[in-house]
């Protein structure tokens, strides 16, 4: 686990290391003589405090080049929402500026007049501090009286969490701030993406992370059962307990409030230890507290109703609970960073990216519907996902802030369409090429590549594999933790870990049921939890076959096509089989087994213990055992050939043999290639593809062999099949790299 924690230090070091400091000199000699930054940080509520507690600490720490201002508004300052401005105070923040802006009510109203209310009394606060720059944050209807009126008073906006997309009223919020911003720091690729879409200026973006993922990843809390007991109970475990979260829908209240009562009732139903958090302050918010007293959940055995819990206990408080549910961005965003399963009800994050630990209820209107997700969810351990940050968002955004030049002009510009298709500016290129670490397990060979996003394998490793357990995933560890640090250097972020294995592979689980007779040791494995809990990056697994298909799909012949079949021809026969753009795995992992595909009764015994299997004719054991045979007959070497006394006989001598014009040899590869071709033949008659890709060493010397059978034995509506050889230099590593890259984050119940 400590590795987990190792990474985001590791990556913050050479990012200083890299810090380019006589750029910020001469900014600040632009800006006048080492003047210092003048930032004015606005905090609304427990939320946003969340994301800009890590950046106003990263300020705090350098009086060199920032000063400080904070100003506490909104819902912070209310008893109902637990005075939340005390957390400000014990961090040791001093706050310039208190607002009472919130007009009571928690209906449609309030949130307008409360807006208004802001708009009068910000004017005389930013005219007293005269900030250079406002950091504002996220999509709140506090945050968009702060950014309306620091932009109608010409004060520079930094903007936290633009770009991004979720199902409220909130939407049309976030995008009314970036379009008041001068400056944007996003979180995901795709926010990114959304701002350059947005016309908002590349050179003014920053793909950071999320500020709160610097906390999260490196938050190892020394005694967190404390914190536990301390909120649920003496007798409480981890993994044993729910962390309940749900706001009001303010586009929809009515039904948020209905939504709201039927989770309490399955929570009841599920008897499981509660801590449910009060809801924000939005319009809706009152009525839904009236349901939980209603239901007498402040008083309930199992529950625990609280108003408000610091985000250091917060975050040990999510990481160790069997399940989170509700509809608040945490649960979708932060929560993911340890894995926690998580119960997203309704609409009011439609839209997010998620990682795989979030399981969607769009139309929770039952009970029932609710507990059935409770039960799925449950006590369940996903991998770790980094969809929102890597834990370096804060040097980022202080770099970004230094090099903001004072003197150019105010006015923003909107780069219209056509969009340039290219990435926003990255602050000396210290964002990196989003990219993953590949793994191959093959019977001889263990390799790592770092493989970009556009397939490029920017660095490669390779070791013999290991025959034990134990050894084995001993190298595989080391090797993925040389090449995450090589790819810092190479300016290159890791988003996971896929790993293309032989044998039949649970890609839900990240399991090896049982591998191959090549792989020793290598059955009922669980590869995903040790290695994502060792480099705290999610991780993929899946079987070799499958993972030559993903590269073909992503990378080679199979971009685009909906229906198709991959055939490996090496020292096995392997294979994938992409149905409607989707990889079939089968109802037990066996899908795509092709080279046990039998084609002869009384054919040659196969090594999965079968008779007449393709892989009994065509793999390159098969034509090994052939060569032998030849070979202790003295009718192997032909005029051209020789061979060396210690040299092993392999299928390599039968191919070249053929080539020099010996028939016995010859006639072994027409009949490898004629059971190749039968068994192509079945899979069109079964599958009905509209190409199929021989992959492999072998696929070059079986290619027209596969188009001959077709042409004599197939049914006249599948003859026109496209039938190519791969033209991928490595399959696996870019297979496995495809588990990562094509990763479907998005589920839905």
């Amino acid at each position: 686990m400590l590795l987990g924690f190792f990474f985001p230090l590791l990556f913050q070091e050479v990012y200083f290391k890299n810090l380019s400091k006589q750029k910020q000199k001469e900014v600040m000699e632009k800006n006048g003589n080492n003047h210092k930054l003048r930032v004015c940080v606005a905090t609304c509520n427990r939320a946003d405090y969340s994301k800009l507690a890590p950046i106003m600490f990263g300020i705090k720490a350098e009086p060199q080049f920032f000063e400080l201002d904070v100003v506490v508004l909104g819902s912070h300052l209310i008893d109902d929402y637990g005075n939340t401005y005390r957390m400000i105070e014990q961090d040791d923040f001093d706050i310039h500026t208190r607002l009472h802006t919130i007009v009571r009510g928690e209906d449609e109203a309030a949130m307008v007049e409360s807006v208004g209310l802001a708009l009068v009394k910000l004017p005389d606060v930013l005219n007293r501090l005269k900030p250079d720059i406002m950091i504002v944050h996220g999509d709140r209807f506090d945050a968009l009286a702060l950014a309306t009126s620091a932009a109608l008073m010409n004060i520079r906006i930094l903007h936290i969490e633009g770009g991004e997309v979720s199902g409220t009223i909130d939407d049309s919020i976030r995008h009314a701030i970036t379009k008041l911003a001068h400056y944007h720091v996003c979180c995901t690729r795709s926010a990114e993406q959304h701002l350059i879409a947005m016309c908002e200026d590349h050179d003014r973006i920053l793909l950071a992370g999320c500020p709160s993922y610097d906390k999260l990843l490196s938050a190892k809390n020394k005694d967190y059962m404390s914190i536990i007991r301390m909120w649920l109970g003496e007798d409480v475990k981890t993994r044993d307990y729910i962390v309940a979260l749900q706001h009001p829908v303010t586009t929809d209240i009515k039904h948020s409030i209905k939504m709201f009562e039927l989770t309490l009732d399955a929570l009841i139903s599920f008897n499981k230890r509660t801590l449910v958090l009060f809801p924000n302050v939005d319009a809706g918010s009152k009525e839904m507290v009236r349901v939980m007293r209603k239901k007498g959940i402040e008083h309930h055995p199992n529950f625990r109703a609280v108003k408000h819990v610091p985000f250091d206990q917060f975050i040990q408080l999510v990481a160790h609970a069997g399940c989170m549910i509700g509809n608040s961005s945490c649960g979708v965003r932060e929560v993911g960073a340890f894995g926690t399963p998580v119960i997203n009800l309704g609409t009011r994050q439609t839209g997010r990216e998620t990682g795989e630990n979030v399981l969607h209820v769009r139309d929770a209107d039952t009970q029932d519907k609710i507990l059935h997700a409770l039960q799925l969810q449950f006590g369940k351990q996903y991998p770790c996902s980094k969809i929102y940050g890597d834990g370096n968002a804060v040097p980022r955004i202080l770099k970004f802030l230094k090099s903001i030049d004072l003197k150019e002009p105010l006015q923003k510009k909107f780069c219209f369409p056509p969009v340039k298709d290219n990435i926003s500016q990255d602050i000396d290129h210290i964002l990196e090429t989003q990219s993953a670490l590949a793994v191959d397990l093959g019977g001889t060979n263990l390799r790592v590549a770092i493989v970009s996003m556009k397939g490029e394998i920017v660095k490669k490793y390779t070791q013999l594999n290991p025959k034990t357990y134990e050894d084995r995933l001993e190298l595989i560890l080391k090797m993925c933790v040389e090449a995450a640090s090589e790819a810092v250097n190479v300016n290159c972020r890791i988003l996971g870990v896929g790993i293309s294995t032989g044998g039949r592979v649970n890609p839900r689980e990240g399991i090896v049921l049982h591998s191959t007779k090549l792989i020793q040791e290598w059955s009922s494995v669980d590869l995903r939890t040790p290695i994502s809990d060792a480099l705290h990056l999610p991780v993929w697994v899946d079987n070799d076959g499958n993972c030559a298909a993903l590269a073909e799909r992503k990378f080679g012949h199979g971009k685009g096509i909906e229906n198709f079949v991959t055939l490996i021809t090496g020292t096995g026969i392997g294979g994938g089989i992409i149905h409607q753009h989707e990889l079939i795995h089968g109802s037990s992992f066996c899908a795509a087994e092709l080279g046990h595909i039998v084609v002869s009764l009384d054919g040659p015994e196969c090594l999965c213990g079968s008779q007449g299997c393709i892989e009994a004719y065509a793999s390159g054991i098969a034509l090994q055992r052939e060569a032998k045979k030849l070979h202790d007959e003295d009718l192997l070497l032909v005029e051209g050939m020789s061979m060396k006394k210690e040299e092993v006989v392999s299928a390599a001598h039968l191919i070249q043999a053929a080539k020099l014009g010996n028939t016995k040899a010859d006639s072994i590869l027409r009949t490898a290639g004629t059971a190749l071709g039968l068994g192509v033949v079945n899979i069109l008659h079964t599958m009905n593809p509209s190409l199929v890709i021989l992959s492999g060493v072998l696929a070059s010397h079986y290619v027209n062999a596969v188009k001959d059978v077709i042409n004599r034995q197939a049914l006249s509506s599948v003859k026109t099949v496209d039938v190519v050889v791969s033209n991928l230099a490595d399959p696996a590593l870019l297979g496995a790299a495809s588990l990562v890259l094509d990763y479907t984050t998005r589920r839905i119940y």
